[in-house]
């Protein structure tokens, strides 16, 4: 063992302020703001600032934040949609050693309270869009916020609730407003509460290094490069919109604001501000993808989508290709900032047929620049699986681009990282090539007659049925079998197909015993982000 007193590389050479800061993406800000200050940084509708404008607005944010007696480890929260404002606040917020809790804008009252509770909020900013909502949280929580109105001048309807708005709450802060740097990248950045299908919303805790270095990992995972246009339509509410805001500062690109994800609006911002880069979960996509032509016309450059969420079917790829839209496709959690493993491409790939291509890029890949470790394991050992691409396991992952764990939530913390990896709760096989597809989650793996059968594999077959518009697959009960597969359909408008017709589909292109043994046709739940609530699919199921 090196005994350090005799160690050349420490003696005399330590941290100080001219070799060492400690890692936040409030830099990229101060940068951007810096370098490129006549260059566009938010859009909109009609308002348009640059990185310069931006900048002063989230001093002004963090200096009246200080002015009305928020310092570190206080909790802001904002509910809002894509808007400028919360933009603001993941740089303003942060810059005062705050902590930003952006609100999941499609959860009820109950859940917000909860969280608004449990988070310790200080200060509330909401859109009128939300007044109602927030106004029937803020009665159930014990120790109320201060709550500002955001009075976007582009939405009409909902009532003003606080006591005052954002644009008066931040006149009150100075525009030159000294800020620095954390003293400890490990401090929290932000709290994200995950949606969970059952029981009370976990807390997610980020630091200021994890999200400094996700926010670069995205910029190279996704080749980036300067001045990108990005258009919202990933919520920012969720993983901080994968840490984007953090992204577009570094890049010194343009946030182009959607509060709607609609594909008549997404379309006509790709062709208006040439946007080049947005990111959706498949749902997103499957709606691009069905939309009518005439939206899809006159877009002539190259845009990049990011996809994650539910594994987004081959099939959905697929479509977004031939459109000409170039799809990535990454895999994370709340608990790892957002995307933590990419579906890197290789050149040799594109010789490849497009359906080759699409079914290549279904996988979710390997794991990003600044993520340390990614495993797929046995969950009770530990022991890495074989890259045969046939053997299931769990996706465990831990690096710097891990949470610091669930706030006031130690013993789920410490179950979450048992073994000192993070437990995923999917389930995965690794292949040869060392890439990761996701088979299912743990809880919905379903079981028939000794076999595994992957709920995904038989959704990406029923994708590819020109006549479905989404399905989900689940367990059903069964007295021969213990377990059958049950789908769930919704039918594309104006087409209509039978519960025989989409066995028989199934039966031609799968293994029959993992073909659906039952059909149900209409509308699928969902939760509060988008994904299907297969919980309730399958007490559905199982009823009769």
């Amino acid at each position: 063992m090196t005994n350090n007193n005799h160690n050349p590389y420490v003696m005399g050479l330590d941290k100080n302020a001219a070799n060492y800061a400690a890692l936040s993406p409030l830099s990229f800000i101060q940068r951007a703001a810096s370098v490129y200050p006549d260059h566009l940084a938010v859009v909109h509708q009609d308002t348009r600032r640059t990185w310069s404008e931006t900048y002063k607005r989230t001093l002004k944010l963090a200096s009246a934040l200080a002015k009305n007696g928020v310092g570190k480890g206080d909790t802001i929260a904002f509910m809002a949609p894509n808007i400028p404002e919360i933009f603001e606040a993941h740089f303003g917020v942060p810059m005062v050693g705050a902590v930003l809790n952006a609100l999941n804008t499609r959860l009820d009252a109950e859940a917000l309270a909860f969280i608004l509770q449990h988070g310790e909020a200080k200060i509330l900013f909401v859109d009128r869009e939300f007044s109602e909502v927030i106004s029937r949280a803020v009665k159930m929580v014990q120790n109320k916020p201060l709550v500002i109105d955001i009075d976007d001048l582009y939405y009409e309807g909902g009532e003003l609730i606080g006591t005052m708005d954002y644009e008066a709450f931040i006149a009150q802060g100075d525009e030159d407003f000294q800020w620095s740097l954390p003293e400890d990248e490990w401090d929290a950045i932000t709290l994200n509460y995950t949606s969970g299908t059952t029981g009370n919303p976990k807390g997610v805790v980020y630091h200021h290094r994890g999200a400094y270095l996700n926010a670069v990992s995205n910029l190279i995972s996704w080749n980036m490069g300067a001045h990108p246009s990005y258009l919202w339509t990933l919520p920012m509410f969720h993983c901080n919109g994968w840490c984007f805001p953090w992204s577009i500062a570094a890049s010194a690109g343009v946030s182009v604001c959607l509060r709607h994800v609609r594909a008549d609006e997404i379309y006509d911002a790709i062709r208006k501000e040439k946007v080049n880069h947005f990111c959706g979960a498949p749902i997103v996509l499957n709606m691009l993808n069905n939309s009518p032509d005439e939206l899809k016309a006159d877009i002539n450059h190259e845009v990049k989508v990011m996809t994650a969420g539910a594994a987004p079917p081959a099939s959905v790829i697929q479509g977004m290709e031939e459109m000409g839209f170039k799809v990535t496709h990454v895999y994370g959690l709340t608990e790892t900032y957002g995307p933590s493993v990419v579906c890197a491409w290789h050149d040799e790939w594109d010789e490849k047929s497009i359906e080759e291509k699409a079914r290549l890029k279904s996988r979710q890949g390997v794991k990003v620049p600044m993520q340390e470790g990614l495993m797929i394991a046995n969950p009770e050992t530990l022991e890495p699986v074989p890259q045969d691409g046939t053997t299931i396991g769990e996706i465990f992952m831990r690096g710097n681009l891990v949470m610091k764990g669930y706030l006031k939530n130690p013993s789920t913390t410490d179950e979450t990282f048992e073994g000192g990896w993070l437990h995923s709760g999917d389930l995965a096989v690794w292949h040869p090539d060392g890439y990761i597809e996701i088979k299912d989650r743990s809880k919905d793996i379903i079981i028939s007659g000794g076999e595994n059968i992957s709920s995904i594999e038989v959704e990406d077959v029923l994708y590819r049925h020109h006549s479905i518009m989404e399905a989900a697959v689940v367990a059903k009960q069964d007295e021969k079998w213990g377990e059958v597969p049950c789908a769930f359909v919704k039918v594309k408008d104006g087409e209509a197909i039978t519960a025989e017709e989409v066995i028989a589909f199934c039966r031609e292109n799968m293994a029959h015993f993992k073909a659906p043994k039952k059909i149900v046709f209409g509308d699928l739940p969902k939760t509060s982000t988008g994904k299907i609530q297969k919980f309730l699919l399958r007490d559905q199921a199982n009823e009769d």
